[in-house]
């Protein structure tokens, strides 16, 4: 039996060839070439094969800093990571024909041959991201083994694959506990991966992101890795600025591909080439076939793809709960108000007013209990949530810092910020550094870039002839000494622990659940029913006449926490149990502010 005539993963580009002489073969005239452009031939449907109908997605090596070294170009790869700019789109050369064939140059930077100096040709275009690795990746994603769910991956069709598949919420074996399960499901997918991944260990040493945040860090790091996505036959609004993606095609990264452009015939000519600011000798370029949108299940390990209900989710609520309180001094009222934090999202945005938003600013912390209790909390939220950061504001660090993306119109780069951050991505500031002293207008406009993003959810960009306003969906927390000056979080509440003593670090098999827990929670969608909506109007008017004072933010807030509150124990709509526990934790919250 004679084999393929290529290899997917060590030489793509002959697949590429291969399927493309097939869809020209039945006619070379040139017309049914110009066709090809903006569609796929058969070179995708076959690597979708290869990957993930004959397991070919465990064999292709992850693209990363540490791997770099050992990976041969115009190899496939597999790239994770958050598009940070968007360079527009580029001319290349797509097809020309050589003698009486015609060849094609699709997924590649250089010509497979010398171009002859007259011939028939026809221009493609092509799409290019700079993507990095996540701004404050947490370094338990590393050990996340990616899911692979085959309908998720676009190829540059408009229609949509599907959602990922949900386990039937009928069978009475989701009454299990979910903890032994997801344990028991976690320590297989490890075995497989290391079965998989034992015979070529130099090429795939790390997961795609490297390094976390183990330490308050607040420099730009982890963007010193960067990677030019071309990307074919995409629709304009598949990928977006700050959209963190999973990248499959091939890679091109060649030292010596610079001087091959400058002597050599085989290479070709680029239209507006906007990739000369990114050289390919030193940023890996990689042609995109395959792509996807991340979530945040995405990076869970052992993840399940469970219905929640209501006593696996109580369950897990509770335990949570628990150590949060006593990372907290056993403050079971903090506590509560900080889980409703963790649950919290964007839901949407009316007019100008993200609903859905609920940030917490603990007030009544110094530098001393900020070290000890704050600390703690830091661990946990860098345990539980894939991406975060912490901010120790200070007004150096405001005079000094550079928060605002901001386009280098010299370089037709976008220049990232400490506030270019990934939707999902949990942002602590610590307020105990700041004291007395003089803002430059530096600091002035930090100090407004901060308090846009926690009052509005926006971060302004500064495309230096005028400014853009992104939306995004980061969650703030904040320590402050009393109630902050310049952050106006949604709840207000002084933090009063009974005592400290030092927690004992939880173990995987709770993390994994407190994980799966609050992204499940998060990505719920409730709506509510006539009868619901009725019950809560009545309940805002019975509230206003009990209380004058109350106002828009003031119901909008409790709503949240009514909603909040009945999503975390698997519940799809507000229930009045639920919205009368949200009027007596912010009737609590009030008696502390008094």
């Amino acid at each position: 039996m004679v084999g393929l005539p290529y290899d997917c993963v060590a030489n793509p580009h002959g697949a590429v060839r291969l399927t493309f002489e097939k869809a020209v073969a039945a006619s070379q005239d040139a017309d049914s070439v110009a066709a090809l452009c903006g569609k796929d031939w058969g070179a995708v449907d076959l690597f979708r094969k290869f990957l993930f109908e004959e397991d070919g997605l465990s064999k292709v090596p992850i693209l990363n800093k540490s791997s770099l070294p050992w990976i041969k170009p115009n190899t496939l790869v597999r790239f994770r990571g958050m598009v940070q700019d968007m360079l527009g789109n580029e001319l290349y050369i797509g097809a020309f024909k050589d003698g009486s064939t015609w060849r094609t140059n699709k997924f590649t930077d250089v010509a497979c041959r010398p171009i002859p100096s007259s011939c028939q040709s026809f221009l493609w275009e092509r799409r290019l991201f700079v993507c990095v690795p996540v701004p404050g990746h947490n370094s338990w994603i590393l050990d996340a083994a990616p899911q692979v769910v085959h309908n998720n991956y676009d190829t540059g069709d408009a229609s949509q694959h599907g959602d990922k598949r949900m386990r039937d919420a009928s069978h009475d074996a989701m009454e299990l506990n979910v903890l032994d399960e997801m344990d028991s499901s976690c320590s297989k997918k490890q075995r497989e991966d290391e079965h998989i991944f034992q015979p070529c260990q130099s090429l795939v040493g790390e997961a795609v992101l490297q390094g976390g945040m183990l330490e308050n860090r607040n420099n730009l790091e982890e963007s010193s890795f960067s990677c030019l996505v071309k990307a074919y036959d995409l629709p304009e609004s598949h990928l977006k600025l700050n959209d963190v993606f999973e990248f499959i095609g091939i890679y091109t990264f060649d030292p010596e591909l610079v001087h091959a452009n400058d002597t050599d015939d085989s290479s070709f000519d680029l239209m507006e080439d906007v990739s000369n600011q990114l050289p390919p000798n030193k940023v890996p370029r990689l042609h995109c076939l395959v792509s996807r949108k991340l979530a945040v299940q995405d990076f869970l390990s052992g993840s399940l793809a469970l219905q929640p209900l209501p006593n696996v989710m109580s369950d897990i609520r509770e335990s949570l709960l628990v150590h949060l309180s006593a990372l907290l001094g056993n403050d079971t009222v903090a506590a509560q108000f900080l889980l409703l934090h963790l649950l919290s999202r964007v839901r949407r945005t009316v007019d100008v007013i993200a609903v859905g938003k609920l940030s917490l600013n603990l007030t009544g912390f110094n530098r001393e209990s900020a070290s000890v209790f704050g600390n703690q909390l830091n661990s946990i939220i860098m345990e539980l949530f894939p991406f975060s950061k912490v901010i120790p504001l200070s007004v150096e660090y405001l005079n000094n810092a550079v928060l605002q993306p901001r386009k280098d119109n010299q370089s037709g780069r976008l220049v990232t910020g400490m506030l270019q951050l990934a939707e999902g991505t949990h942002l602590t500031i610590d307020e105990t550094h700041l004291q007395a002293g003089v803002l430059n207008s530096v600091g002035v406009e930090n100090a407004r870039l901060l308090k846009n993003l926690m009052e509005w959810q926006t971060v302004q960009y500064d495309f230096e002839y005028y400014k853009i306003e992104m939306a995004t969906d980061i969650q703030m927390l904040v320590f402050s000494e009393g109630k902050s000056n310049i952050l106006p979080a949604d709840m207000i509440l002084p933090f009063r622990p009974e005592f400290f003593v030092s927690v004992k670090k939880a173990s995987t098999k709770e993390l994994q659940a407190w994980r799966w827990y609050l992204a499940t929670v998060r990505s719920l969608h409730y709506s509510n029913g006539p009868q619901v909506q009725q019950m809560l109007e009545d309940e805002i008017v019975a509230a206003m006449r009990e209380d004058r004072s109350l106002g828009y933010k003031d119901l909008e807030r409790v709503l949240i926490m009514a909603q909040l509150l009945s999503a975390s124990l698997g519940e799809r709509s507000v229930s009045l149990e639920q919205w009368q526990k949200a009027k007596e934790l912010e009737k609590l919250r009030k008696e502390r502010l008094r």
